[in-house]
């Protein structure tokens, strides 16, 4: 499973990228407002710190406004992926897009219908939000589940499944057992991934007896 990570904060990627674990970035108008910089500068930022795909959304709601974003966002460089909702103007725009040969993340999907639409649409990517879902009382990992068999039940359908709004390393274990193709992980929770308590004891007990051999490896 691909790890994207989901933030507009340029030294936040810079370090985590030093990992190799980073395979992407997801951002968004809301994240880049975070930072107080332009948009365009930012992704560009971004887009030279990773190899892999870089979500940048379009603000319009009418499909050729959201494909004349796209196409100016995709200037850019070469690994953007232009994020669009999941409406019908957001559908016609995925369409467009992917003819054109740019990547397309479908985003704020709810529905396993939805992403079956996507795909068919031609979408590089949908990102359902589970963590929403959680948030209203469903199971947001059951949409996932949903997404992975319809997509294998037909070769033709070529989609990522793109897992976001992921809140805690739960959801990320949840989302590799499910087959997600990638989970798009806020800083801190891929950080907490590396953490156990246990880790940090025998940490701590192997310190200690090093400690007591009075050595240095240097």
């Amino acid at each position: 499973m691909k790890f994207f990570v989901d933030t507009a904060d340029t030294d936040e990627i810079r370090d985590l990228a030093q990992t190799g674990l980073v395979d992407g970035v997801t951002t968004n108008p809301s994240l880049v407002a975070k930072s107080g910089r332009d948009f365009a500068e930012v992704v560009q930022e971004i887009c030279g710190m990773v190899d892999g795909p870089v979500s940048a959304e379009v603000t319009a709601t009418q499909a050729g406004a959201m494909v004349e974003e796209g196409r100016k966002l995709a200037q850019i460089a070469d690994n953007v992926a232009i994020k669009v909702p999941l409406t019908w103007d957001g559908l016609k725009a995925c369409r467009a897009l992917t003819q054109a040969g740019t990547m397309v993340n479908v985003t704020l999907c709810f529905s396993a219908n939805q992403a079956l639409l996507a795909a068919k649409a031609g979408a590089t990517f949908i990102s359902p939000f589970i963590g929403r879902l959680d948030d209203i009382g469903e199971d947001g990992m059951e949409i996932i589940r949903e997404i992975r068999t319809i997509y294998d039940n037909y070769d033709a359908l070529s989609t990522q499944i793109l897992v976001a709004s992921i809140r805690n390393d739960e959801h990320v274990k949840q989302t590799a057992l499910a087959g997600a193709d990638v989970a798009t992980v806020p800083p801190a929770v891929l950080r907490s991934l590396s953490e156990h308590p246990l880790t940090d004891k025998g940490l701590a007990a192997f310190l200690a007896d090093w400690e007591k051999t009075g050595q240095s490896i240097l």
